[in-house]
């Protein structure tokens, strides 16, 4: 997981919308075509927007008989969230409990 690679994937207005309607599908995701169309944006452009977050290693694609399925990578999500949390708090743990328990319910919800 390049972590630079994924933030500037999820810089994008866009992306960052996409990103976060897939979190919301969870392990079903959306196909491309369903994705362009509740995003509002051609095709063509989905397909660019999709490819970035994939190559950052956000999101994976899954082929359905003619359509792609696209899912949040939750590996490449984690390490990502890992890495920006990998020196909290200084060593004291239990002020990152509650980043740590938002994230739980967060996770809940999108389930």
């Amino acid at each position: 997981m390049n972590a630079v690679e994924a933030l500037r994937a999820l810089a994008q207005e866009r992306r960052l919308a996409l990103f976060r309607l897939l979190v919301r599908c969870g392990d079903e995701g959306m196909a491309a075509g369903e994705l362009a169309r509740h995003m509002g944006v051609p095709h063509n452009t989905m397909s660019s927007q999709l490819a970035i977050l994939a190559r950052a290693g956000l999101v994976t694609a899954h082929r359905e008989g003619r359509s792609i399925r696209y899912r949040v990578d939750l590996e490449g999500t984690r390490a990502l969230l890992g890495f920006l949390t990998e020196d909290c708090c200084q060593g004291r743990p239990e002020l990152c409990t509650p980043l740590a328990a938002g994230c739980e319910t967060a996770q809940r919800t999108t389930q």
